[in-house]
């Protein structure tokens, strides 16, 4: 690992809030990586608990950065700002790399010099029982932009991103408090292949009170991302197509949701954005 050297490789980081009670084992699963040549860069998003405490007894293996609670779009932008690599890995604060992640990745560019980006598959911890994903999450390679529409088919912590792609298509936006990883995964897929590696590499883990996809109404910001890409100008006819198709479907189910629960001012500002395009 070159945490001290210049130019590593790669450049892994962990944006993290308040995880003291699971962040070691994130840090470690990183640390025991066969591939040596990168360096682990660690954003504390304002942690209120122990988490800076276990963090310092890293020393020198790891690279520790705390700025003021911005969320987590913001502080893995920081890290990818501070990143030397030419590589750029996530890995979220609760879930777990096996030891061949870094190697397998870098091995898959080193095949494909037009690839951007790779992810790995995954497997899948829910309140520390293992579970089989369903059929409709099958991670797809290619040029995945139409069923990422539907639903999200990355994984931050199974990406590994070239960093001139955050050049062409820009970096996480800091406005969604959520769904942030489907929006820049829009906007890559749209123009880049997704590569992908067909063995899990990574452990999710799930189930917990603080996962920000635990969280309820997430559709709300699905649709922010998509109504971003149909106006972006970036969309191919098809895409578009499919994209306005997919924005009606989420506004129309957002909204009865919204009337169920008696927020009629919000179910019409989502029937009329659907009625829009």
């Amino acid at each position: 690992m070159d945490n001290k050297g210049t130019n590593p490789l790669i450049s892994v980081i962990i944006p993290t809030y308040n995880r003291g009670w699971i962040i070691k084992e994130a840090v470690d699963s990183v640390l025991s990586q066969n591939f040596v040549d990168f360096e682990l860069i660690v954003v504390d998003d304002g942690s209120t608990d122990n988490t800076r405490d276990i963090l310092d007894t890293y020393k020198n293996y790891i690279k520790v950065f705390k700025h003021n609670n911005q969320g987590v779009s913001a502080a893995r932008n920081r890290g990818v700002a501070l990143a030397s690599g030419r590589f750029i890995a996530f890995l979220d604060s609760d879930d777990l790399w096996l030891p061949d992640k870094l190697s397998m990745q870098v091995n898959l560019f080193n095949s494909n010099k037009e690839a951007l980006i790779c992810q790995t598959e995954e497997i899948w911890i829910r309140n520390n029982v293992r579970v089989n994903p369903k059929k409709r999450h099958k991670k797809l390679s290619g040029m995945i932009f139409e069923p990422s529409l539907c639903l999200c088919m990355v994984s931050p912590s199974a990406v590994m991103i070239k960093r001139e792609l955050f050049e062409a298509v820009g970096l996480f936006d800091e406005s969604l408090p959520a769904c942030e990883d489907y929006d820049l995964w829009l906007r890559i897929s749209s123009r880049y292949p997704v590569y992908l590696i067909d063995t899990p590499l990574i452990i999710k883990r799930g189930g917990h009170d603080d996962q920000l996809s635990q969280a309820p109404g997430l559709d709300k910001y699905r649709i922010q991302a998509i109504k971003k890409i149909i106006e972006s100008s970036m969309l191919s006819t098809k895409q578009y197509r499919a994209a306005v198709k997919t924005l009606k479907e989420k506004c129309y189910i957002y909204a009865n949701g919204c009337l169920k629960r008696g927020r009629k001012e919000e179910a019409l500002l989502y029937t009329n954005l659907a009625k829009q395009y």
